[in-house]
């Protein structure tokens, strides 16, 4: 595509294992997930706060890997540029990228009790939130004016889950759901049994979210903009066809 799109756009591409530029995002990304569509390849997540060459893969619990330029090797006006990696550029394979607009540039947080580095773009309720873990409860400025309706965490330091937080779960601050396996709903105290403000998220005192240990955490927050976004839930019967109503026509379903 090459056309002006604003907040999220999807390009899909054919890899040639030579370095390449992918254009058309209609913005510079600042948050970038890759997959590979046509071979078994691990979905690589990109982030201009971490920096492009900071890869982490959504189906497993690994730490982040410094790719250099292998993989993303930069974000750029239109796009992004990649490296040789067989994850992001394989010759032959074909790969969907979704791109979001995450403000465009880093702020420092002092809201919460850990200070963080935020890129955030309030208009369309996203942002990217980096922090360092401390012993004890602790919230974290995320940047956005509105309460997150999601948000997705990951130790970067360390081998941990992702962990996701989402309002439409039965009592939320006590539940979370994980990117990086099939299973259902648990309970645990991941978000210190608070829920998150306009201002601030909360994490209990347990490394998938927080480590007095020093850990470095990614989070990414998310919440519903009227024709832009929704972040809700469904119940299927398993026999009817359902028409899930989000009051806009989706580019992207998660």
């Amino acid at each position: 595509q090459d056309y002006t799109v604003e907040g999220f756009s999807t390009v899909i591409w054919t890899g040639t294992g030579a370095n390449q530029y992918i254009g058309g995002t209609g913005f510079q990304p600042d948050f970038t997930w890759i997959k590979g569509r046509s071979a078994a390849e691990y979905s690589t997540i990109h982030d201009a706060v971490r920096g492009a060459d900071k890869s982490l893969a959504s189906e497993v619990t690994n730490a982040e890997a410094t790719t250099g330029s292998g993989r993303v090797a930069s974000f750029d006006t239109d796009g992004f540029s990649l490296g040789t990696s067989g994850n992001v550029n394989a010759n032959g394979t074909t790969y969907v990228a979704w791109n979001w607009d995450m403000g465009g540039s880093n702020a420092t947080n002092t809201t919460g009790s850990i200070n963080s580095t935020v890129r955030a773009n309030p208009s369309y309720g996203q942002s990217i939130v980096s922090y360092t873990g401390s012993s004890g409860a602790q919230t974290i400025g995320h940047g956005l004016s509105s309460t997150p309706e999601m948000i997705i965490v990951k130790d970067r330091s360390s081998a941990q889950e992702w962990l996701v937080y989402h309002h439409s779960l039965t009592d939320a601050k006590d539940k979370y759901l994980r990117l990086d396996t099939t299973s259902a709903v648990a309970d645990n105290t991941f978000w210190n049994d608070t829920a998150p403000t306009n201002q601030v998220f909360s994490v209990g005192d347990s490394q998938p979210v927080n480590s007095g240990h020093g850990d470095s955490y990614i989070a990414y927050c998310f919440h519903s903009v009227t024709g832009y976004s929704k972040f809700g839930t469904y119940e299927g019967d398993g026999s009817t066809s359902h028409a899930i109503t989000t009051g806009f026509k989706p580019a992207f379903v998660l």
